[in-house]
């Protein structure tokens, strides 16, 4: 069985700046700052550590930390329902 991927946190914003950019054009970058916030709000749970002991980011879990963060992120760049 395949191990599945694991995200480091700079990858994981890549990933949700990917998927944000592609949902609502012209969204702001989800930054490696933003990802730490999610992890510190409880949004997203590391599932697992690198060899250093950074955490590592799966992807339902990056979705689902994006997915309940993008309604206000959008209204906070003015993008989206008034």
């Amino acid at each position: 069985m395949d191990t599945p991927a694991r995200y480091t946190t700079a990858q994981a914003a890549a990933q949700a700046t990917q998927w944000r950019r592609h949902l609502s054009g012209g969204a702001a970058a989800v930054t490696a700052a933003t990802i730490r916030q999610w992890r510190t709000r409880g949004h997203l749970k590391p599932a697992g550590l690198d060899e250093r002991g950074r955490p590592l980011y799966d992807l339902p879990g990056l979705a689902c930390a994006e997915r309940a963060t993008r309604p206000r992120a959008l209204r906070l760049v003015g993008i989206g329902t008034p």
